[in-house]
C-alpha cells in the first residue's frame, strides 16, 4: 500500500511539473551608437555613423537578434568592443548612400567572407535606385554589387580562395542577400524576424534617404539618419522631418543626427546646416512623438570643437551641456543622450 501511494504522489508531481508553465525570461533591447562622427572628416578618433540594435532576453544578454543601421568608418572595431563580430549580424540597413554612413560596410562583409564563408547570408536592406533632378542616380544596389570589385581585381579574392575553398570565389557579395524597397510617406514593413519588425519611411536628405523603426516586445527605436524637413530652407515650421515624426509616434527611443543651432549664424555654411535637423527642433519633435529617450548622434559641431566650417564657435568650445540645453529648449523632458561612440540605452533599464 505504501508503494502504491508513493507512485501516485510521483505521478501527481510529474503532472504538475509538466503542466505548470515556466517563467519566461524578460525581453530586453539595447541600442548602441557604433559611431558618432558627423560627415566625412575624421575627428578625435570617432567612428563613422552607425547604430547597433540588439534584442533578446536576459538569458542571451539581449542579443538573439543583432541589427546594424549604417556602417561608417570603424564600425567593425566598435562592434568588437561590445562583443559582436560581423558574422553575428542578422541584417544591415542603410539610411542613405553617403560615404560617412557606408565606409565600414566593405570591412564588415569581407570579415564575414574571411571567417564565416559557409555561414548564412546577411540581409542588406536599403532603398531602390533613386534618380536625382540633377541627372545622376543614387544606387544602394550597385554599391552592394560592387563592394568586392577592387579586391577581385587585385587578385586577393582568388588568392585567399585558394587557401580556403569554402570562401566563395565571387567574393563577399555572394554572402549578401540584398533587399530593396521603395520608400513612401507611410511606414512600411521591410524586415521581420520572430518578434522583431523593422519599418521604413521616406525622409529627405539626399535622394533615396530612408528612416527606420524597430519594434520589439521590449521596446521600440527610430533611427532617423540625416533626415530633415522636405522644405529645404526657411520659412518652414521646423527643420525636422514630418515623415520621421509620423514614424516615431509612441516610440521609446529616437536616434538622430543633429546640427547645433549655433550654426544658424550666417557665418557658417548654410547649405549643410539646412539639410540636418537642429537640436532644438529635434527636442520638440521627440516631445510631440512621446519618446522617452533622445539619442543625439552625428553631431555638428562635434564635442570639443572650437571652430566649425573654419569659423570660431561663439560661446566657446562645443560641450555636452550646450547640446542638452538646445534639446531641452525644444521642450523635451525625457532622457537626453549626447552621443559618444558606444553610448547605449537598455530597455528595460537595469
Amino acid at each position: 500500500m505504501g508503494k502504491t501511494l508513493a507512485a501516485v504522489i510521483v505521478l501527481v508531481l510529474t503532472a504538475v511539473s509538466v503542466t505548470t508553465p515556466r517563467a519566461q525570461a524578460a525581453p530586453c533591447l539595447i541600442v548602441t551608437l557604433t559611431g558618432t562622427q558627423s560627415g566625412p572628416p575624421a575627428d578625435i578618433g570617432l567612428a563613422g555613423a552607425g547604430t547597433l540594435v540588439r534584442f533578446g532576453d536576459d538569458t542571451n544578454d539581449c542579443s538573439a537578434v543583432k541589427l546594424q543601421f549604417d556602417s561608417g568608418r570603424g564600425t567593425t572595431m566598435r562592434l568588437t568592443q561590445v562583443g559582436v563580430s560581423p558574422g553575428q549580424l542578422n541584417a544591415i540597413f542603410f539610411t542613405h548612400m553617403h560615404s560617412d554612413h557606408v565606409d565600414g560596410f566593405a570591412d564588415i562583409v569581407h570579415m564575414r567572407w574571411h571567417f564565416n564563408p559557409d555561414g548564412a547570408k546577411v540581409d542588406v536592406v536599403c532603398s531602390t535606385d533613386a534618380a536625382s533632378a540633377l541627372g545622376f542616380t543614387v544606387s544602394c544596389k550597385k554599391f552592394i554589387e560592387h563592394i568586392g570589385t577592387a579586391y577581385l581585381q587585385s587578385g586577393e579574392i582568388a588568392q585567399r580562395h585558394s587557401e580556403n575553398t569554402k570562401r566563395p570565389l565571387g567574393g563577399p557579395v555572394e554572402l549578401i542577400n540584398a533587399i530593396t524597397f521603395q520608400p513612401t510617406d507611410e511606414p512600411q514593413a521591410v524586415w521581420t524576424r520572430g518578434d522583431v519588425k523593422v519599418s521604413a519611411i521616406r525622409s529627405t536628405h539626399i535622394p533615396g534617404h530612408a528612416s527606420y523603426r524597430v519594434d520589439t516586445p521590449a521596446g521600440s527605436v527610430v533611427i532617423g539618419g540625416d533626415a530633415s524637413n522636405d522644405i529645404p530652407a526657411p520659412p518652414r515650421p521646423t527643420s525636422t522631418s514630418d515623415q520621421v515624426e509620423k514614424l516615431a509616434k509612441g516610440v521609446d527611443i529616437i536616434v538622430h543626427s543633429t546640427a547645433h543651432p549655433v550654426r544658424a549664424d550666417r557665418a557658417f555654411l548654410q547649405a549643410n546646416y539646412l539639410r540636418q535637423s537642429s537640436t532644438t527642433d529635434l527636442g520638440a519633435m521627440a516631445k510631440r512623438a512621446g519618446a522617452k529617450y533622445l539619442m543625439l548622434t552625428h553631431m555638428a559641431p562635434p564635442l570639443g570643437a572650437e571652430q566649425f566650417d573654419g569659423v570660431k564657435l561663439p560661446g566657446g568650445p562645443m560641450t555636452e551641456v550646450r547640446y542638452r540645453q538646445a534639446a531641452e529648449a525644444g521642450g523635451f523632458t525625457g532622457q537626453i543622450v549626447v552621443g559618444t561612440d558606444l553610448a547605449s540605452v537598455r530597455l528595460p533599464a537595469k
